[in-house]
């Protein structure tokens, strides 16, 4: 970056920056450089068209945000790891694909030795039928597995796969998994609205309520403009960003 502010004439700006020994959040950084290297708006002067420049990093993006300059958003990528969410909410997940990669655990080579499952609260009053249920099918896995053998010397790890593989189709959707998750923040906003608004499913609601709230404390200006409800819906004042 410096490099290249070196070159345009830049530099000056990433000096503000950094001034005092101080360091924005990478991913604001990172936006606000791709964005003025569009306009060439590091200094008055740098582009004949333009003859002020916005030299607060907060109404530079209050200003990106609105005018919806959002293809600078694809830039900064955030990760997550999801422990212990549903099958069914990373199902959900999984259908936002622009801007957006998964890595999640895979059934087809970890043995179901136990089944994690959250009783979903339009549940809970039948919440000892449900966990009784998930029970016997955590039993059946293990009992299965040591009926077929597959722990036996000498099994090749192909057969251990297929049988794990067979073994996952009589699982719930509902168990417990694991999924490292990685959006831009374009995507990422739009995910947020998604699916924490009150139609949306449930477990998916706390979920981005939680990530939510880490994306604004990480990079508060580049969520500046959303709102968070009691009821936990996050709204932004720009949507079309």
């Amino acid at each position: 970056m410096a490099a290249y502010l070196d070159d345009v004439g830049g530099r000056s700006w990433l000096d503000r920056q950094l001034e005092d020994g101080g360091c924005p959040p990478a991913a604001e950084l990172l936006v606000e450089f791709a964005g003025r290297a569009c306009y060439r708006s590091w200094e008055p002067g740098l582009n004949p068209n333009v003859s002020r420049i916005r030299t607060d990093s907060t109404e530079y993006f209050a200003n990106l945000l609105a005018s919806g300059h959002g293809s600078v958003l694809e830039h900064a990528n955030f990760s997550f790891a999801f422990r212990n969410v549903s099958r069914v909410a990373t199902h959900e997940i999984v259908r936002h694909r622009a801007g957006a990669a998964y890595s999640q655990e895979s059934l087809r080579y970890v043995r179901l030795t136990d089944i994690g499952f959250r009783v979903p609260p339009a549940l809970e009053p039948l919440r000892n039928q449900c966990i009784e249920m998930v029970e016997r099918l955590e039993e059946f896995q293990v009992s299965a597995a040591t009926e077929l053998g597959i722990d036996d010397d000498g099994v090749p790890f192909s057969v251990k796969k297929e049988v794990t593989s067979a073994l996952r189709r009589l699982a719930p959707i509902g168990l417990s998994t694991d999924i490292i998750v990685t959006m831009n923040v374009r995507t990422l906003r739009h995910v947020i609205a998604m699916r924490t608004a009150p139609e949306a499913e449930e477990e998916l609601r706390l979920i981005f309520d939680q990530v939510a709230e880490l994306a604004v404390a990480e990079a508060p200006d580049l969520f500046q403009d959303l709102s968070r409800r009691d009821d936990g819906t996050w709204v932004p004042e720009h949507e079309k960003v």
